[in-house]
């Protein structure tokens, strides 16, 4: 049996937190690719797709019942590890609910991934269309401001300026001790 088909003792999470523009689905898309490469079973979820709705259902908890539904489904299946990603998911207070929405106290990697406001602002405005740029540039430089002081030491800061995301992604996944 390879190291990878092993059954781990505890679930582990990785989750990668960030403001918008600085690559974090991209580096979870990657994560994924190569973890799949070297058959390490897991799954990934895109934590901003679980309470997207107007009005924001934020206040009913609805992202962290939504991610206890969906991890119930592939720990059914026998999945132990996931990928998560979600702007504010490496502050103290939302790792905790979103830890608890996994339970069974999984194995916590988290990483911040970081970039400057140029890079940030030059990223959104290649995927951001119509009149929203400007606000969710302004939005995601207050955002980093507030990462960066308010995530734990303990959280792993990861650069992605002038960096290629396999090699962003690769660093990732190093600290997550999953590869055989």
């Amino acid at each position: 049996m390879r190291q990878s088909d092993r059954v781990t003792v505890r679930n582990q999470a990785l989750f990668i937190g960030g403001r918008s523009g600085v690559g974090k689905t991209t580096v979870a898309f990657e994560v994924h690719a190569r973890l799949s490469a070297v058959r390490v079973r897991h799954c990934l979820i895109e934590g901003d797709n679980l309470d997207q709705a107007y009005p924001a259902p934020w206040e009913h908890g609805l992202a962290e019942r939504n991610l206890a539904a969906m991890w119930a489904n592939y720990r059914a299946l026998g999945y132990r590890r996931i990928v998560y990603t979600n702007t504010a998911s490496v502050f103290e207070h939302v790792l905790g609910e979103l830890v608890a929405a996994l339970g069974e106290q999984p194995e916590v990697t988290a990483v911040l991934l970081t970039c400057a406001d140029a890079a940030a602002a030059e990223r959104l405005a290649g995927r951001e269309i119509g009149s929203a740029l400007e606000k969710h540039i302004e939005r995601g430089k207050m955002m980093a401001a507030k990462l960066d002081a308010e995530a734990p030491d303990w959280v792993h800061r990861v650069g992605t300026d002038g960096r290629r995301v396999s090699d962003i992604a690769a660093e990732v996944v190093g600290l997550t001790g999953w590869l055989p």
